[in-house]
């Protein structure tokens, strides 16, 4: 089972529904915060934020924005909420800058892009993120081109040949 779930890229976390529940309120929180300051016109601070360029005070309060969404989708309280944030935010933020990278969101943003424009990329670079968060582990079937293999005739019961 090991060797399938490495051969798949899951690990055992990324299997079960809690997580998909969790990495999807994550990543809506991540998109609210970020859409929103789109339609603010800070499309240049998203962009910044996403290729790790921002000011560290703009960073803070783009992170705290999406804590804050976060607990409040969650709906948890106390030291379990904040402990689960801690862990979920970043990594669900790590996985949206690689798949950023990977699609060259960062390049199209930067070509002054409208508003709607922006917001259609986010709408692209949310979806690349869940597949990288929860990929689809029989994406990746691939049917054998030859024929099936024969399998030997079975033994007749009792010795006697059919």
């Amino acid at each position: 089972m090991a060797r399938a779930a490495r051969r798949t890229g899951l690990a055992a976390w990324q299997t079960g529904r809690l997580f998909r529940q969790l990495a999807a309120r994550a990543l809506d929180a991540v998109q609210d915060v970020l859409r929103a300051e789109v339609e603010k016109g800070n499309l240049r601070l998203v962009a910044d934020f996403l290729a790790d360029r921002a000011v560290p005070a703009a960073r803070v309060l783009l992170l705290e924005r999406m804590s804050v969404r976060l607990l409040a989708r969650l709906g948890l309280r106390g030291a379990l909420a904040s402990n689960v944030v801690g862990w979920v935010l970043p990594f669900v933020l790590e996985r949206l800058v690689m798949a950023g990278i990977k699609s060259g969101l960062f390049a199209k943003l930067k070509a002054n892009p409208t508003v709607d424009e922006a917001l259609a990329r986010l709408d692209e670079l949310r979806h690349a993120t869940w597949k990288m968060l929860v990929p689809d582990p029989g994406s990746s079937a691939e049917l054998d081109a030859g024929p099936p293999a024969q399998l030997p005739a079975a033994p007749a019961i009792g010795g006697k040949k059919a």
